[in-house]
Formats: structure tokens, C-alpha cells, sequence
């Protein structure tokens, strides 16, 4: 009979080469073998640690008799060990950065420590700064825009490809910022010839 393959969201390792021991040998109450490097292992891991993440429903996170809890909450079952510290945590403490899943207390010093540079808690918003640099003029003194429509023309152009807030929302302030700065530019254009015409009609 063939073995069923279980994804596993947050492998357990070999100690000596680091590659993900497979489901059969994290379930082995004896010794196994690392299939990467031949190293003898013997796990001992909570049962959530082989489930699918869609297979653990809310009614599941109170922790049972023989189950492993979580560091931060003793009532709820631990789904996972962090990869920085080794702590079991459960789902509402795992925070998952780049495939490693960590518990609050190492986002926390790593963010403190400087360790996990990854990490985004700002951004800068070019969209909202095109926007403003298209409208504000308008709104305030009308002749800048002889100047600030080029510049959140650029700005909307150049930074299209550029991370938005971290709180999703889309392109609109982009595509308002070209449309308006797009219409000031084509204003200065008419004006500029309309003075020249007049200039050369009175010569």
C-alpha cells in the first residue's frame, strides 16, 4: 500500500544538514534516517505539525489532552514550532516572514535587534505624493502648476511600479494624478501658443 504524501507547512529539519525530514520520519516512534544525508534522527513533535493549514478549524485551537500547547496561550493547540527560537505557538501567534513561520516575541527583538531587515512597517506612499502634487496647486496658488504638474507627471511615471501602501489599495491616485497633471501641461500648452498667436498678430 502506498504511503499518502503530506504537505507540510513548516518541515522539521535534519540537525546535521538542515533538509526537511519527510512526514514518515517525523511520525517514526524510532530512530529514522535523514534521506539527504543518512543522519539517524528521532523526532518527537505535536500531532497538528503534519496538518494542512485548512484542516485545523477554529473548533480545533482548544487544546486537547496529549497535545502540545502553545508558549503564549496554554489552551490553544500549537500548530507549528517557530524557526528562530524552537516555541510551539498556535495559530494566532504564528507570523509567517518569507517561509519561516516565528512567534511575536522574535519579530519583535529581531525588529529591535535589527536582525530581520525584511520586515516593512512604512512605505512610501508615491501615489498619494503624485496626486498632491497635481491637485494642491490647483486648490492654492493655480500659476505652480507651470511647474508641478511635470513634476507629479514624473513622479506618477516613475513610481508606477513602486510598492503601494501597505493597506492594499489600487492605482486610482496614479491614474487621477496623470489624467489632472496631463490636463494642467496641455492648459500651459494652449496658453503659451494662444500668447504667441496674439504677440505675432499685434506685430
Amino acid at each position: 500500500m502506498a504511503t499518502a504524501v503530506v504537505e507540510v507547512a513548516n518541515p522539521i529539519r535534519c540537525p546535521r544538514c538542515d533538509a526537511a525530514l519527510p512526514p514518515e520520519a517525523i511520525e517514526a516512534t524510532e530512530m529514522a534516517l535523514c534521506p539527504n544525508c543518512g543522519a539517524g534522527v528521532l523526532v518527537r513533535s505535536f500531532p497538528a505539525i503534519l496538518a494542512k493549514p485548512a484542516a485545523i478549524l477554529p473548533a480545533e485551537i482548544a487544546a486537547g489532552e496529549g497535545e502540545a500547547t502553545c508558549f503564549f496561550h496554554p489552551g490553544k493547540t500549537a500548530t507549528v514550532a517557530c524557526a528562530r527560537c524552537g516555541r510551539f505557538v498556535c495559530r494566532l501567534c504564528q507570523m509567517d516572514l518569507r517561509g519561516e513561520a516565528l512567534c511575536p516575541e522574535c519579530i519583535t527583538s529581531g525588529m529591535a535587534k535589527k536582525k530581520i531587515a525584511v520586515l516593512e512597517n512604512h512605505r512610501v506612499c508615491y501615489d498619494s505624493i503624485a496626486l498632491a502634487l497635481a491637485t494642491w496647486p490647483v486648490l492654492l496658488v493655480w500659476f505652480l502648476t507651470f511647474l508641478s504638474a511635470p513634476v507629479a507627471l514624473y513622479v506618477a511615471i516613475r513610481y508606477w511600479k513602486a510598492p503601494l501602501s501597505i493597506l492594499g489599495r489600487t492605482k486610482l491616485r496614479f491614474v487621477l494624478a496623470i489624467l489632472l497633471a496631463t490636463g494642467e501641461i496641455a492648459l500651459w500648452a494652449w496658453l503659451a501658443v494662444y500668447a504667441i498667436s496674439r504677440l505675432g498678430t499685434r506685430g
